[in-house]
């Protein structure tokens, strides 16, 4: 995990809590996600809370990859086996190309955490019109293990030998 002398760049992240159960006032997942991407010096750009349904789902995420401002969208929740979750099958169809090494890697990472428990996670990410979607598990500490031994290394201009900074800077000068 080598880090170079460049500075951080400090990118437009939104944050998407998927759940039919919690609400902006118990939404932890969410919170964590915005409190590790503010101290890492990223900004928040949106925040929405939509129910575990398909079309609410790709409305939201669609309306932020089409939004020039937005060049990260972190979801939480709806990626499990339950016959509500539908995160996967809602958002795979919007990227260009997915990231196939994602969710493969969390559940490396995850299973020192939680075992082999860790194969009900469907985590994925992909890129849509320049945009980086990861797409993690509704507990606050799955978001807390996402986000620490993944996502802010690959959203960190530092970190190398490769990340994301350089094609999620890419959208609207295309």
């Amino acid at each position: 995990m080598a880090q170079s002398e460049s500075a951080l760049v400090p990118l437009r992240i939104a944050v998407l809590t998927v759940s039919d159960t919690r609400t902006a006032e118990n939404d932890t997942s969410g919170d964590l996600l915005v409190s590790r991407l503010t101290e890492a010096g990223h900004q928040l750009a949106a925040r929405a809370l939509v129910r575990d349904d398909v079309y609410q789902l790709r409305s939201v995420v669609s309306a932020w990859i089409a939004d020039a401002s937005v060049q990260v969208v972190l979801v939480t929740g709806g990626t499990g086996f339950s016959s509500r979750d539908s995160t996967p099958e809602a958002l795979a169809p919007l990227f260009d190309k997915q990231v196939e090494g994602f969710g493969e890697l969390f559940r490396q990472i995850s299973y020192d955490e939680i075992g082999t428990s860790t194969i009900q996670s469907r985590a994925l990410a992909g890129i849509a019109n320049f945009t980086l979607v990861c797409c993690v598990p509704g507990s606050t500490n799955a978001c807390a293990t996402a986000w620490d031994k993944l996502i802010s290394l690959q959203l960190d201009a530092r970190h190398r030998p490769c990340n994301f900074v350089g094609l999620v800077q890419k959208k609207g000068a295309q």
